[in-house]
């Protein structure tokens, strides 16, 4: 399957890949040359940590080549007055009696904490292409369904101020 990404967060990705691969890789492999000079390898506690950097590093340079070459780019399309890509809708769950906060965005760019929620979850799959003051089923497997009602819908676009996630 192909991560759907718009081409800002391909943007953000090209530039993590330039600042790792000609900036922090150059750092990471001249910390492992200064650590392996300290002697004895087996016990070289700052060798270890300096690899295991480096390994990081590499790890998602590999990550982040591979999201870019394998991303479908899709166009954020204006969903007129229905819950869209990026909009911010404020819902009332039913379950817990509770309204919350959430925006839509891609994969890249989700943090539940934060209350960006991935288009794929369950939350956002549901949510897409309602309108307010609809009540929406949340199936969050076939066990655990839940209702949540959309009160408020404000309309976002795709800005950088979101940050990608590290992994």
């Amino acid at each position: 399957m192909y991560d759907e990404l718009t081409a800002v967060d391909i943007k953000k990705m090209k530039e993590e890949l330039d600042h790792r691969i000609q900036v922090l890789r150059p750092q990471l492999i001249e910390e492992v040359q200064t650590a392996r000079a300290f002697g004895d390898l087996s016990e070289n506690f700052e060798y270890k940590c300096a690899k295991q950097a480096k390994g990081r590093n590499d790890s998602r340079i590999r990550y982040l080549e591979r999201m870019i070459r394998t991303a479908k780019v899709i166009q954020v399309q204006d969903t007129a007055d229905a819950v869209g890509l990026f909009d911010r809708v404020t819902i009332y769950n039913e379950m817990v009696k509770k309204e919350m906060e959430v925006r839509i965005v891609t994969t890249l760019r989700q943090d539940a904490l934060k209350g960006l929620v991935s288009k794929e979850s369950p939350v956002g799959k549901a949510l897409l292409g309602h309108r307010t003051g609809e009540r929406v089923e949340i199936e969050v497997n076939p066990n655990m369904k839940y209702f949540v009602e959309i009160r408020k819908i404000e309309k976002g676009e795709d800005d950088e101020s979101l940050t990608i996630s590290s992994y």
